[in-house]
Order: structure tokens, then C-alpha cells, then sequence
């Protein structure tokens, strides 16, 4: 029982710490004076200056509102993701960051700043929707049916491109969480049978 209590423990610790860390970002940029962001800048589509802000966009966001409408699908994403474990978490979180922000400075809109952790987010989303696939676990497929009814329309409305919105980066991030569960659970959906 100790054992599982220091699991769960360190599990929000986590989460929290991800959490925290956009929100610290958000606190500091509201202090400091002088606009932009201390933590960098965002991703710039198609210049070497945009390639820095790919591993800190996903910290920074434009406004207060922009930052709760990501936090809450983040946590309540990145939780169900965390019951299987940290590593799990922190290898999804790290490459739907990169492959978004790759994607995003490929073909985002030209001459505008891509800022917000959607594209992690949306890839939180893509990995749980499509992991059943490749692990083949029963408490996937009802994470799967969970997130779908909850989040799936909402999700698929931001696909749509819409002026101001990063639809690139959301695009990309669900095509990074899809490629995250099928990095992650390569051999066992070839070698493994299913399990629970």
C-alpha cells in the first residue's frame, strides 16, 4: 500500500510540476515589464529564429484565458496518461512538444508567433484516442471512449482553422500523440497478446 501511495504521490507530483511550470511562466511574464515572454519566444514558421522557440512555446501563452482553456484539458489528459506511469507521461509530453512544433514551424502561417501548450494538449488527446490500437488493453479502449465522449467534439471544432488560433499546431500535435503511442507500444502490438 506504501508503495502505491509514493507512486500516486510522485504521479501528481509530476503533473503538478507541468503544470506549475506554464503557470510560473505566465506569472513571471505578468511581473516583468517589457512584453514578450522571459522564457523566450514562440515558434516563427520557416526562420531560423523560430526553431529556438519550439522546446519553450508550449510554456507561453498570450492571455489568462488562454492558459486555463489549456491547463484543464491538460490535467484532466494528462492524468488518465499518468496512470500507467511518469516515463509514459514525460515521453508523450516530450515528443508531442517537438513533433508539434516541428510541424508547426513546417507549415504554420507565415510572419505570426505560435505560443500555448494546445499542441501538447492535442496530442495528450491523440495518444489516448488511438493507443488501444497498439497496446491492445482493455482499460485503453474504455480511457479511449472516455475521452472521446468528453473532449471529441470540442476537439475536432479546433482542427478547423480559425484566424488567431494555431490550427497547425493543434493539427500536428493530435498526428504527434497518434505517432507516440505507436513508438510506444511498437513491439507489444506485434509481439504481445492482449491484456487488461
Amino acid at each position: 500500500m506504501v508503495h502505491l501511495r509514493d507512486g500516486l504521490r510522485t504521479r501528481a507530483a509530476t503533473l503538478g510540476a507541468a503544470a506549475g511550470s506554464i503557470w510560473l511562466v505566465r506569472l513571471i511574464d505578468s511581473i516583468v515589464p517589457g512584453g514578450g515572454s522571459f522564457a523566450g519566444h514562440g515558434i516563427v514558421p520557416r526562420t531560423w529564429y523560430g526553431l529556438e522557440g519550439i522546446p519553450v512555446a508550449p510554456l507561453i501563452h498570450a492571455s489568462l484565458s488562454h492558459l486555463v482553456a489549456n491547463t484543464i484539458p491538460f490535467l484532466v489528459l494528462g492524468a488518465l496518461v499518468l496512470l500507467r506511469g511518469v516515463f509514459e507521461f514525460v515521453f508523450v509530453v516530450l515528443t508531442t512538444a517537438l513533433v508539434a512544433g516541428a510541424g508547426t514551424w513546417l507549415f504554420g502561417a507565415s510572419n505570426t508567433e505560435h505560443v500555448g501548450a494546445s499542441g501538447v494538449v492535442f496530442g495528450l488527446f491523440g495518444y489516448l484516442l488511438f493507443r488501444m490500437i497498439f497496446d491492445r488493453r482493455l482499460s485503453s479502449v474504455v480511457i479511449t471512449l472516455l475521452v472521446a465522449i468528453v473532449y471529441g467534439a470540442a476537439m475536432l471544432r479546433s482542427l478547423i482553422p480559425e484566424e488567431s488560433i494555431s490550427w497547425s499546431g493543434h493539427f500536428f500535435g493530435f498526428l504527434a500523440g497518434i505517432l507516440a503511442a505507436r513508438l510506444r507500444y511498437a513491439r507489444r502490438a506485434v509481439a504481445e497478446p492482449s491484456r487488461y
